[in-house]
Parts: structure tokens; C-alpha cells; sequence
């Protein structure tokens, strides 16, 4: 796939098309930081927001896409399910409750958060079974228009297709070169779901290794732009976050270059270079 820039869309398995660079906001405080952020990103172009209930900072997305003056049905919005909400009520509320801190009609795609939750860990697959019926339910209702998970492993993602009726689409995971979660992409694959790679740059700890760094130099381009290269010549759909102008508008600047076969397997090569991704079956949330 040739791609040309942030207009450009892969397609979901449920025919909806996704910009394939998203904008992340995980740690990004809510208020005017993460309103300002959301904004340097859409005016440089990005069309793609990734945001969640449990990132605390909805309202201030929201309000940024309001004043872009972007027409909503020229962005694609994601927004996720939190851990207190795996019921059918609890994702029904907590559906609305997104939509209206957004402040819009309808979610893009609409993700559960974590598989496994301290809270519901005696009956996780009840839960997220319960949670997707809501979930479906929005669908149908004009409410939703993709739904999928984020850090499910095969066997979650087995658990949930044992009950869903609408399949998940996409698999929002840890993905950079410390941590290519291969049996994640592939059962992910199998499933015909698209992989998400947030953390792309590695929260920030992979800008520094001399190995990245020398392949940057080669097509002068920084660290950040080679990951987020890379992860795009996975086929993932890498979602940086910054709340910098300068790096949010240089994080697009990844269209204009080609990492060859060799460097790729080298960025590969670096596997195990940093903290393993948290297991969601031991996460203590």
C-alpha cells in the first residue's frame, strides 16, 4: 500500500475507512493543554483523534474539534470504555456519557480499554460480553460506527467472539520495536482486525537509542518519524501523542520517505530494548 499522507485511510473489516495516523491524547491534561494540542493537530492536518473516558480529557477534545471549524464527517473519533463499566448498563451510560463530553452524535469507533479489570477478574468474559451487547446495541442505534478492544490477547479476543454478534474491527495495543506483540498482530490478523500501535515511540523512551538514531540520520529524519514510519510499514496504524507544536506537525512529515528492508529488520532487531508491555491479566486496574 502506497501511502501519501494523512488523508490517506486503510479499511476497516466493516468497510469503514480510518485515517492511518491517529492523534493520541493519553496523558495529555485536560483543559487548555489538551484543548490546544487537539487543535495544533487538526489544523496541521490530522483527522484522526484517540481519546478515552479514562483519560479524563473528553470535554477538552470535544471542544477542540468545535473549534477547528472541521466539519465532523471529515474526522474519525475514537473514545473507549473504562473499567468500571463492564456491564450492560455501565457501557450504555458510559457510551452516553462520552458522546456528550465530546460533545457530538456519534463515535467513529468506540473500543473496551482493558480485558480483564481487577474489579471483574473472577468473570472478565462475562463482563466484556455484557459490555459488548451495549455496545452493539449503540451500533445499531446510529451511535457508533466501528467497535473493537484495546490490549486483548488471542484468548480475550476468543472469549468475545464466542457472544458477538458484530465483530470487533481493531486491536489497540503497545506496538514499537521494544515490543512487536507477534502472537497479538497475528491472532489480530486471523480475526480480521486492524492493529493500532499507541505508544509508537515508546512513551517517549525509544527517541534516545543510537540504533534509531542512525537510521534517522540516513534519511534525515528524526527518531519519532522513523518509529512512526515503521509502524506504518508494519500495516499498524501508529497514534503518536505530543502536546508540542513542533512535534505534533513533524510527527506527519512520514510520507515523504521509505525505510528499506534492511533497516527495517534492524529496528526489528531491537526487541526486549525496554520495559516489557504490561500483561492485562496482572494489570492492578
Amino acid at each position: 500500500m502506497t501511502l501519501h499522507g494523512l488523508e490517506d485511510t486503510y479499511e476497516l473489516a466493516n468497510g469503514v475507512k480510518i485515517p492511518v495516523i491517529g492523534f493520541g491524547t493519553w496523558q495529555t491534561p485536560d483543559g487548555d493543554v489538551a484543548q490546544e494540542a487537539v487543535e495544533t493537530a487538526l489544523n496541521a492536518g490530522y483527522r484522526h483523534i484517540d481519546t478515552a473516558a479514562a483519560y479524563g480529557n473528553e470535554a477538552s477534545v470535544g471542544r477542540a474539534i468545535k473549534r477547528s471549524g472541521v466539519k465532523r464527517s471529515d474526522l474519525f473519533v475514537t473514545s473507549k470504555l473504562w473499567n468500571g463499566s463492564h456491564s450492560y448498563e455501565g457501557a450504555k451510560a458510559a457510551i452516553d456519557d462520552s458522546l456528550l463530553k465530546l460533545d457530538t452524535d456519534y463515535l467513529d469507533l468506540y473500543l473496551i480499554h482493558w480485558p480483564n479489570p481487577v474489579a471483574i477478574r473472577d468473570h472478565w468474559a462475562e463482563g466484556n460480553a455484557e459490555a459488548w451487547r451495549a455496545m452493539e446495541e449503540a451500533v445499531q442505534a446510529g451511535k457508533i460506527r466501528a467497535i473493537g478492544v484495546s490490549n486483548f490477547r488471542r484468548h480475550h479476543l476468543e472469549a468475545l467472539l464466542k457472544t458477538a454478534e458484530i465483530k470487533p474491527v481493531v486491536n489497540q495495543i503497545c506496538l514499537n520495536p521494544n515490543d512487536l506483540q507477534a502472537e497479538v498482530t497475528a491472532a489480530n490478523k486471523e480475526y480480521g482486525l486492524l492493529s493500532e500501535a499507541y505508544s509508537p515511540l515508546g512513551t517517549g523512551g525509544l527517541l534516545g537509542n543510537e540504533t534509531i538514531k542512525a537510521v534517522g540520520a540516513k534519511y534525515g529524519k528524526s527518531s519519532a518519524q522513523v518509529l512512526i514510519r515503521w509502524s506504518l510499514q508494519h500495516n499498524f496504524l501508529p497514534i503518536p501523542k505530543s502536546v508540542h507544536p513542533d512535534y505534533i506537525k513533524a510527527n506527519a512529515e512520514v510520507f515523504d520517505f521509505a525505510l528499506t528492508a534492511d533497516d527495517m529488520a534492524k529496528l526489528d532487531g531491537l526487541q526486549g530494548i525496554g520495559q516489557p508491555v504490561l500483561d492485562p491479566d496482572q494489570a492492578e486496574f
